[in-house]
């Protein structure tokens, strides 16, 4: 496997990984927050901190929701995140075009899971010469995962890695098939596991996504048994209030636990 460096972190060295923020970029005092909270609980317990945010939710269940900030405000908060709690930082992107602006601020690009395929969009990304975390599509099998990691790789992209986020499974479910997490790893990059995500229903409440919080802790669980090189996580103090995917966020007592779960099942193994 080849680890995947980002600022201080490294994934893919055998020591645990939390790369966990909110959905959105709803404001920078949210922003603060949670990164101050997460870089705290993570020091205290030895876990690599990364921290995630969007500036721009390009695909929102429907055009007349919040979508974040905007680029040039988006990308201020997270570069003053960086300078405030001196923590490497991540956000998606959505289009070509913004591959080279957030690269000057951000430590890791990532491609959302409806783009996974998007080859401009990959090679954009790769280009940047940062490291690149590629969500697995929720139509992808996770052996044809392998073509994106080679179109990163064809584009000069040395460090790539990929995230396990559920499969669709009918309509607004999605399902786990755990068997991905050593088949993706297989390629030769660490994997990462996203327990909020993999328990959201898309579409689920008409305009807007819903979700099964209850079983995050669960599958975050199953995960960490069988192996992965770190845990992705959405985090809101107030999840019920988020403007994105409140309904499979955790609360500061929720990834507490979850974090504690992880370390148990990691001590030891492989991942």
């Amino acid at each position: 496997m080849t680890p995947v460096t980002v600022g201080n972190v490294t994934i893919g060295g055998g020591a645990p990984v939390l790369i966990g923020g909110p959905c959105t970029a709803e404001s920078l005092e949210l922003c603060c927050e949670v990164a101050a909270y997460l870089k705290e609980l993570t020091a205290e317990r030895g876990i690599g901190y990364i921290f995630k945010a969007s500036y721009d939710k390009a695909n929102r269940s429907s055009g007349s929701t919040r979508r974040g900030p905007g680029r040039e405000r988006g990308l201020a908060w997270l570069a003053e995140i960086k300078r405030r709690f001196d923590v490497p930082v991540l956000t998606d992107i959505h289009e070509s075009a913004d591959a080279a602006p957030a690269a000057e601020v951000v430590d890791l690009l990532q491609i959302p899971a409806f783009l996974c395929r998007q080859t401009d969009l990959l090679t954009a990304a790769a280009r940047t010469g940062l490291p690149v975390n590629i969500k697995k599509g929720q139509f992808m099998a996770p052996e044809d995962m392998r073509g994106a990691v080679e179109k990163v790789r064809a584009a000069g992209g040395t460090q790539v890695m990929l995230t396990e986020r559920g499969s669709s499974f009918g309509y607004h479910n999605l399902v786990v098939d755990f068997r991905s997490l050593p088949v993706m790893r297989g390629f030769g990059v660490p994997v990462i596991f996203d327990a909020t995500h993999s328990v959201q229903r898309p579409g689920g409440l008409g305009g807007a996504s819903g979700g099964d919080r209850a079983f995050i802790r669960p599958l975050a669980r199953a995960a960490s048994a069988v192996g992965i090189d770190g845990l992705f996580a959405e985090v809101h103090p107030r999840p019920d209030e988020a403007w994105s995917d409140g309904p499979n966020s955790l609360d500061f007592a929720a990834i507490r636990e979850v974090l504690d779960d992880y370390l148990r099942l990691t001590k030891g193994c492989d991942a």
